[in-house]
Order: C-alpha cells, then sequence, then structure tokens
C-alpha cells in the first residue's frame, strides 16, 4: 500500500505540480521538496532528491544521483547588489523579466552516478562531475572533478572516489549491465 501511496505521489508531482520541467522516468522526491528555476530543471533517470531539498536556480541533473536530505542548489548572483541608495530587498531579482545581470544563464549540471550528501550546498554556475561525492554539509562554489570526494566550506577536494583503472572498471561493468 505504502508503495503505491508513493508511486501516486511521485505522479503527480512530475506530471501536474512539477510539469513544466523536464523529469524522466524512475523519479523520486521525499516529502516538501521545492523546484523553482527561471528556465528549466532537468533530471534524468531513477535519480532520488531527500526531503526537504530544493532547486532554486536552473539545473540539469544526470542519470542516477542521489541528493541527500536538506540540500539547496541556489544561485550566486539572484540579486543584483551594486545598486547605490537602493536596498537590497528592492533590487532586481533573477525571476524579475527586467533582470539582465549576472547569472542569467547560471546553473547547475550534476553528471551521471553522483552522490550529494545531507545539508550540502550547490551553488550555481558550476558542473559537479561524473561519479563524485560531497560530503555532507558542504558548499560547493566550484567545478567537481570527475569521481572526486569533496567536502567542507567551502568544498575542497579530500581524495579521488576510484584509481583510473577502478574508473574504467566500473563504466565498463555499468556500461554492460545497460544501467546507463
Amino acid at each position: 500500500m505504502f508503495s503505491l501511496i508513493k508511486k501516486l505521489r511521485d505522479f503527480y508531482l512530475v506530471k501536474i505540480k512539477w510539469r513544466k520541467y523536464n523529469i524522466s522516468s524512475g523519479f523520486h522526491a521525499g516529502r516538501n521538496v521545492h523546484f523553482w528555476a527561471k528556465n528549466n530543471i532537468i533530471i534524468g533517470k531513477d535519480c532520488y532528491i531527500g526531503r526537504n531539498s530544493q532547486i532554486e536556480c536552473d539545473t540539469v541533473i544526470g542519470d542516477y544521483v542521489i541528493i541527500g536530505n536538506s540540500v539547496a542548489f541556489v544561485g550566486k548572483f539572484d540579486h543584483n547588489y551594486l545598486h547605490v541608495g537602493l536596498p537590497i530587498r528592492h533590487a532586481e531579482q533573477i525571476r524579475d523579466e527586467n533582470y539582465f545581470w549576472k547569472g542569467i544563464n547560471a546553473k547547475v549540471v550534476v553528471e551521471d552516478d553522483v552522490w550529494i550528501g545531507y545539508g550540502s550546498i550547490i551553488m550555481s554556475d558550476i558542473t559537479i562531475g561524473k561519479g563524485s561525492i560531497i560530503a555532507s554539509g558542504s558548499v560547493v562554489t566550484k567545478d567537481v572533478k570527475p569521481y572526486s570526494i569533496v567536502g567542507g566550506n567551502p568544498a575542497k577536494f579530500i581524495k579521488n572516489r576510484f584509481t583510473e583503472e577502478e574508473i574504467l572498471q566500473h563504466e565498463s561493468l555499468i556500461k554492460s549491465a545497460k544501467i546507463f
């Protein structure tokens, strides 16, 4: 019964609530997940987004991605803060029609087979490379190389997930299993 309710909820989210976004099959979102993007959110096959997470910038997520609970994708330049004499509360925001400042085309790209840990913040205008892991509580402000593990505030390289040989083996096994 619980599985049926989950499937119905996911169907409602994908086909009704978030119909303007491009979400592939096998998607599941925990409770209280919020999407808002100026242009688009694209989510690949078999992705999971944990409860209380938010995507508030243009985003492309690859296949087989796990995003933990309470993760936020946010824009670096969502408010034009350079107006002298204008309170930030009244400055243009990226969602305004007249917004032509930095970040207008900034997005987050999360490649295939990525795990983003609990409570992480991902800033726009970056790419998280294939097979990477983002440690819980990290603030990602720069690109993350494929198959690397990063963590901290700001996120820094910790170690490689696999050796070069293991990466080749991993990708070959996944390809032969027809997962990707």
